[in-house]
């Protein structure tokens, strides 16, 4: 079998697919403290670039009808790793006071016996996210034993 010959290969942007972009950018510009780098309001063709640091992270597209199906092939979901589990308790709080849904009570670790961990939510649409730090988590019991938290959500 032939394949490409990639040297460095790192992940550019991720695409979601909202229902409504006056609803979506406030939440993930909020939350993950994007800035709106580039936008279109045509009718019919709603979308927006979002990013930090002059880096494209997320774009959102206006054109679903309604809420993401968790059950069906493809995203499972989307993580963003910070620096420490005090900045994820920080999100967390903000969360809790835009009204997210969470999958577990607070931080949680990755697995059974990880440091790291954090907290699994859904954005307005539904898409399931994720918000982790690579130490710290381990003072909470993992909510899915030796399997992956992350997985199971």
């Amino acid at each position: 079998m032939e394949t490409v010959a990639i040297k460095a290969l790192k992940t550019g942007h991720v695409g979601l697919n909202v229902t409504d972009l006056g609803r979506s950018v406030p939440f993930y510009t909020r939350v993950f403290g994007f800035d709106i780098q580039a936008e279109g309001a045509e009718d019919g063709r709603r979308w927006a670039f979002l990013g930090r640091d002059g880096r494209l992270v997320l774009t959102l597209w206006q054109q679903s009808d309604g809420p993401f199906p968790a059950r069906s092939a493809g995203l499972h979901h989307l993580s963003f790793q910070v620096e420490s589990i005090e900045e994820v308790e920080a999100a967390e709080n903000l969360l809790r006071e835009l009204g997210a849904s969470f999958a577990y009570d607070g931080v949680v670790p990755h697995g059974e016996g990880a440091s790291s961990g954090g907290i699994f939510f859904t954005d307005p649409d539904g898409i399931r996210l994720e918000i982790y730090a690579p130490a710290g988590a381990d003072t909470a019991p993992a909510p899915s034993g030796t399997a992956p938290t992350c997985g199971f959500f």
